[in-house]
């Protein structure tokens, strides 16, 4: 005897008892992520492209790893930075030119049987990002270097990340790891896979922040707004642990000269920081040449 299928859930009802948990006090629920939140009040004339993107690689070296998916979800938003659609990924496999490692198939699910004879047009890819004003990403210092390197057109779009150009601690969040930041949203989505974390990416963006503005909106402004790369270069070895206190990174990258501790400013922080350089690791005047950044150059080799 064939057993019967059991009914669908009633999700009016569950819903009902998660609202009478949550408001307990007692309970904190997770939802899974079923689509993006979007906002209906923006003008569709005025709306503006940007492009969501997630890139899946043989490893995290730019210059020696390959890319083996690439996902990239088109959005539009308002001027006052609200997400107001979500339009159909471009989803792609592509086989490397050396075989997946166990190591990368853990991470992210996708074995070199998954990829075999595939490639991803990058004429498509040009085609598909034309339209965008913005591209963002999760940590898009990693996804810039993969996919320019892969495709010109991303030279010559503005960047803006999701992880950096939102200040997460300040509002209250314990990481910026996407599962961190899904799931003090309430929700949870099935990771590891270029797609998901995109679709997941922009419904933490969505969500307003403690001043009531979205995170998105937080995120373009910081995008939009030049700041200044200054590097200590020759720098006492002696400093390397106060400029790393103070917010200084160290590139060590043949590739990004110059080679030394640097930090990204604001425009209003810029002579105070040299003068703190001057005074407290040179101790007198030296010459520094900071370079000053847009969301054109931001994330990227040539940075």
């Amino acid at each position: 005897m064939i057993e019967p299928k059991p009914p669908p859930p009633d999700t009016e009802a569950l819903e009902e008892m998660a609202r009478r948990l949550e408001a307990s006090g007692r309970y904190r629920l997770l939802r899974k992520f079923e689509g993006c939140t979007l906002s209906t009040s923006g003008d569709p004339a005025a709306l503006r492209q940007g492009v969501y993107l997630d890139v899946e690689t043989t490893g995290k070296d730019a210059a020696r790893d390959e890319i083996i998916e690439l996902a990239m979800v088109p959005f539009q938003y308002d001027a006052d930075g609200r997400l107001c659609s979500v339009g159909a990924p471009f989803v792609e496999l592509r086989e490397p030119s050396v075989p997946i490692t166990e190591e990368i198939t853990r991470i992210t699910g996708i074995t070199h049987e998954m990829v075999a004879g595939k490639s991803i047009d990058p004429d498509k890819v040009a085609a598909f990002i034309e339209p965008a004003v913005i591209i963002a990403a999760h940590n898009a210092g990693f996804d810039r270097r993969f996919t320019e390197r892969f495709c010109e057109a991303f030279k010559h779009k503005g960047w803006a990340c999701s992880m950096s150009q939102v200040d997460w601690t300040g509002e209250g969040f314990e990481g910026t790891k996407l599962s961190y930041l899904a799931n003090q949203c309430g929700f949870f989505f099935d990771g590891h896979r270029a797609e998901n974390d995109c679709l997941a990416g922009l419904e933490i963006l969505a969500r307003p922040l403690a001043d009531g503005r979205t995170a998105l909106a937080h995120m373009l402004d910081a995008a939009r707004a030049p700041t200044w790369r200054i590097a200590a270069e020759r720098a006492p070895y002696d400093f390397k642990d106060k400029l790393k206190a103070r917010g200084y990174r160290w590139n060590g990258e043949e590739a990004l000269a110059p080679k030394a501790w640097y930090i990204d400013v604001a425009e209003a922080d810029r002579e105070a920081e040299l003068a703190y350089l001057r005074t407290e690791i040179y101790g007198g005047e030296v010459h520094l040449a900071p370079r000053r950044l847009t969301a054109f150059e931001r994330f990227s080799e040539r940075a």
